[in-house]
């Protein structure tokens, strides 16, 4: 079975984290820099960093409108931390919800917790939250995966999954096996066709 192609946003912010673990799990995972590097993509992450500095990095690349094409021709996303803000209704407008930076507090306030996370199994994931948002605002296709302090922190709408803490700074790899689950099931009924 092919490696499944997975491109990680590469313009700042960590995303050698997300490499390693897509690795793990069986992605063939590229550095998305320019939109050539979007081509061929079943998935793309947008990592955490500081979401001013990814999003003029998207604009200065010229890279908003390949990243909508990208999922609007079936491709899936998954934004983590400042990722989450990016793909919101203010920025990329990928998902229909709206995040709030640095919700939680600043740096000093960063903490990791254990969530319930629908769809991952019954075992708690310890989350690392670093200068993390929240979601102030979900709209009505949104998925409420987790809460923390009653708050979403992670969620999910079609093809987009977003999060508000770093699950590439763990040991636990069940959220990007999500990704790359929806990301196999996105590609299923492209390959039923041919």
């Amino acid at each position: 079975m092919p490696e499944l192609p997975i491109g990680v946003l590469a313009v700042q912010g960590g995303f050698e984290a997300h490499a390693v673990v897509l690795r793990e799990l069986g992605a063939e995972v590229r550095e998305v820099r320019l939109p050539a590097d979007l081509l061929g993509l079943d998935g793309l992450v947008i990592p955490g960093g500081e979401s001013t500095t990814i999003s003029k990095g998207i604009e200065a690349a010229g890279l908003g409108e390949p990243i909508k094409a990208h999922l609007e021709g079936g491709g899936t996303v998954f934004g983590t931390c400042a990722g989450m803000i990016v793909c919101d209704d203010e920025h990329l407008e990928l998902i229909d919800a709206t995040a709030e930076r640095n919700a939680f507090g600043r740096q000093l306030q960063s903490f990791e917790a254990d969530l319930e996370v629908q769809g991952i199994g019954d075992e708690a994931f310890r989350a690392v939250f670093i200068r993390a948002p929240w979601v102030k605002r979900v709209g009505a296709g949104i998925e409420v995966l987790a809460t923390y302090d009653e708050h979403p922190v992670a969620i999910r709408e079609g093809r987009v999954l977003a999060c508000a803490f770093h699950p590439e700074l763990t040991d636990d790899s069940r959220l990007h096996a999500l990704f790359m689950a929806m990301t196999t099931g996105a590609k299923a009924p492209e390959e039923a066709g041919t």
